[in-house]
């Protein structure tokens, strides 16, 4: 096996600004950097890239993730740019960077050329452009709902090319029974001070139709009178022109008269706090999630979470907690079961299997197996 020397490892994805997909690249890297490899990352930028680059990885700045005819042009710099830093693994984790590496790693000599791995964070749209996400020599897939989705609708690929790899949680980062500090409880309740004295009912979920706002809406006022005491919280941002449909839940938490029982609290970096004083999370995406990362944070930090019962989040409650699993849209089941668990909390295990090295360490596996195989 050719495992002496160190690897050069470059991820291509559309941005560094937020989310699931940015931070899995920016734990990835680190590490790389961590066991001594090169860690190279490819994208447009954004917030993430001083935390990026102070983890000891670099980062290239290139519009490899713009939707334009354009962006062609790239590949041709990008196959110049893979000889140049002798890159042995090229992991594209977006359809745009994906076609790009893609098109620039087969115009290359095949006996030399990097190894190519694609993760499909996420049911795309079926069609020959997201197919390039299945064109990796191995394919990550986040959750079994996603090898499904593969192998349903792109039948084409070799299921042995497949690799489960499901995200993970650091515990140090979300630790078990989390309490807030002082200072920021006393920020918190400043800030809310409809908040305090109350249990508190939360969904974290970006602003959108899809993320369950509504149904968390009917679902306290199912438990309003039951549970005078809760509060709702829905944190997440509001962004793609969705301020309407924001002023439509509020307009909706009015006519069912939850409107004092409802904060909206926005995009907010200290979402782990928010959960760690929360008596229950929730997970009511009306359509299935790839993985659901804010689930298994709450539930690593204790918290029990009641969420729909398909993709990703009915796989992290069947191995964590199957209490918490109720049929998509069963909005009176949710609310039941949030009144029997304010009463009487279930437990939370201590340990779950969806963690962040796990998933650091099966993703170098997938690096050192591919770099270990001699060229076809």
């Amino acid at each position: 096996m050719a495992e002496a020397r160190k690897l050069t490892v470059l991820q291509v994805l559309p941005a560094l600004q937020s989310g699931g997909v940015e931070r899995g690249t920016l734990e990835v890297a680190q590490a790389l950097v961590e066991r001594g490899h090169r860690a190279l990352v490819m994208s447009g930028g954004g917030r993430l890239v001083d935390a990026l680059v102070a983890s000891g990885a670099e980062h290239f700045e290139w519009p490899i993730g713009r939707k334009s005819l354009k962006t062609l042009l790239l590949v041709g710099r990008l196959r110049r740019f893979l000889i140049e830093h002798q890159v042995d693994i090229v992991h594209a984790r977006s359809r745009v960077p994906a076609w790009i590496a893609y098109l620039a790693w087969r115009g290359m000599d095949p006996m030399t050329r990097p190894r190519f791995v694609t993760t499909v964070h996420g049911p795309y749209s079926v069609s020959a452009y997201s197919a390039v996400m299945t064109r990796g020599e191995r394919v990550i897939v986040i959750s079994e709902m996603i090898r499904d989705y593969v192998l349903a609708n792109y039948p084409a690929t070799d299921p042995a090319r497949l690799r489960l790899i499901y995200r993970g949680v650091d515990p140090a980062a979300f630790p078990y029974r989390h309490r807030p500090s002082q200072a920021w409880l006393d920020n918190w309740y400043a800030r809310h001070p409809e908040t305090q004295g109350k249990r508190l009912l939360t969904l974290p979920a970006r602003i959108t139709r899809w993320k369950g706002q509504e149904d968390f809406i009917d679902l306290l006022a199912l438990i309003k009178d039951s549970a005078p005491d809760i509060h709702g919280l829905i944190v997440g941002e509001t962004k793609d022109r969705k301020d309407h449909f924001l002023a439509e839940l509020r307009s909706k938490a009015e006519a069912l008269g939850v409107a004092d029982r409802i904060s909206f609290a926005g995009h907010r970096s200290d979402l782990r706090e928010i959960m760690a004083i929360s008596r229950i999370v929730f997970s009511l995406s009306r359509e299935p999630e790839a993985f659901g990362r804010t689930t298994v944070e709450a539930l690593s930090l204790g918290v029990p979470v009641i969420g729909y019962n398909h993709g990703g989040v009915r796989e992290q409650l069947q191995a964590i907690l199957p209490a918490g699993g109720v049929p998509a849209g069963h909005i009176r089941e949710a609310a039941e079961t949030a009144l029997r668990w304010l009463e009487h909390p279930p437990e939370v295990p201590a340990e779950h299997p969806f963690t962040l090295e796990r998933m650091l360490g099966k993703t170098l596996e997938v690096y050192d197996e591919l770099h270990s195989i001699d060229h076809a």
